[in-house]
């Protein structure tokens, strides 16, 4: 069976009955998973595996594991620092904050394929410029040139440790102040000031560095009158030929109130897969999830198939070697002396 074009999450510790027969949909590809789905180690472990048990290729199981605020697996996990922080070191040790970024990207990679999950949605290549409610932090610097640098060093952590790297928020969320989760943000710029300055980290490092990228739901009003994650010319005019991109688009969560500019739930699935997002996320609500599945016509593109079934995870570990693993040691201390002495 292929994977399906639609990531769902799911409500708490376990698999119920009804959302097993929704995993073994033909059109649902993946999971993300958040805090309400994590309790302990040996818990997450064993959900993750019965999530791959469902279908064979195993659906993508993903969570957002930035670091800093946003980090939804944290006992018995290592609390790493927000990707600030290596931008603070990066002003005055670029070397040294290269040091830290790779090894922080290879232990939360390490950390998630420990437990078995395939991917995290990371890193940020926002800009932190001051303005964004959402972004601040999450964001390694101001400046497109260091974000560049710390995001191809954590990016070899990642791939080192048997995760791809998937960069967020296309072409960049950081200079709009409105959180598109409760908000409509709109970015009035021109097309020449956004490529100048948010988009340089994704030219840089879509054709190379990136296996997945998600598109902001932001209006960029003086360039096309959908938001990125809904619109043509970002998702295949820039993204797609300019850029050259080759990986899976995902959108952003379509539940969000920015989304609902689309329409109801199984418009905004339709549009952002029209667009050309290959996975699209329904999360936090259970009762849209349904809709799509029950609406949404099914999807059988070969080519997002073969995008989607590279996502899985490499270098699974078990977490007995991995806790007498030396590298994990050092990495443990890295990020432990980057928290003391910069966060």
């Amino acid at each position: 069976m292929s994977l399906g074009p639609v990531m769902m999450d799911l409500k708490g510790l376990e698999i119920s009955v009804e959302e097993l027969e929704m995993l073994k949909h033909p059109l649902v590809g993946g999971v993300i998973l958040f805090a309400r789905n994590f309790h302990s180690v040996e818990q997450v472990t064993r959900l993750v595996e019965e999530i791959h048990a469902v279908r064979t290729p195993h659906l993508l199981v993903s969570v957002d594991q930035e670091g800093g605020r946003v980090q939804r697996f944290k006992e018995g996990f290592t609390l790493l620092p927000a990707l600030g922080v290596l931008g603070r070191v990066y002003d005055s040790e670029p070397t040294l904050a290269k040091q830290y970024a790779q090894s922080c990207g290879w232990l939360m990679a390490t950390e998630l394929r420990a437990v078995g999950v395939d991917f995290s949605f990371a890193p940020v290549l926002d800009l932190d410029l001051g303005i964004s409610d959402v972004i601040g932090d999450r964001a390694f610097h101001s400046k497109p040139s260091a974000v560049i640098d710390l995001a191809q060093s954590y990016i070899l952590g990642m791939k080192n440790a048997g995760l791809v790297a998937i960069g967020k928020h296309f072409p960049g969320h950081g200079s709009i102040k409105i959180d598109s989760h409760i908000g409509f943000p709109e970015d009035k710029r021109s097309y020449d000031d956004i490529y100048e300055l948010d988009m340089k980290p994704f030219i840089k490092l879509a054709r190379s560095s990136l296996a997945g990228i998600m598109p902001a739901h932001v209006i960029y009003s003086n360039v096309d009158p959908n938001p990125a994650g809904f619109s043509e010319f970002w998702l295949q005019d820039v993204l797609r030929q300019r850029l050259g991109f080759q990986g899976v688009i995902f959108s952003d969560d379509l539940s969000m109130k920015a989304a609902s500019v689309a329409g109801d739930i199984i418009e905004r699935v339709d549009s952002a897969i029209r667009a050309g997002c290959d996975m699209a996320l329904v999360c936090n609500d259970p009762e849209s999830a349904e809709k799509v599945l029950d609406n949404l016509e099914e999807q059988n593109d070969p080519v997002t198939h073969l995008r989607l079934v590279r996502l899985h995870g490499k270098n699974k570990i078990r977490r007995e070697k991995m806790l007498k693993d030396i590298n994990w040691h050092k990495a443990v201390a890295d990020v432990q002396q980057l928290r003391s002495n910069f966060a």
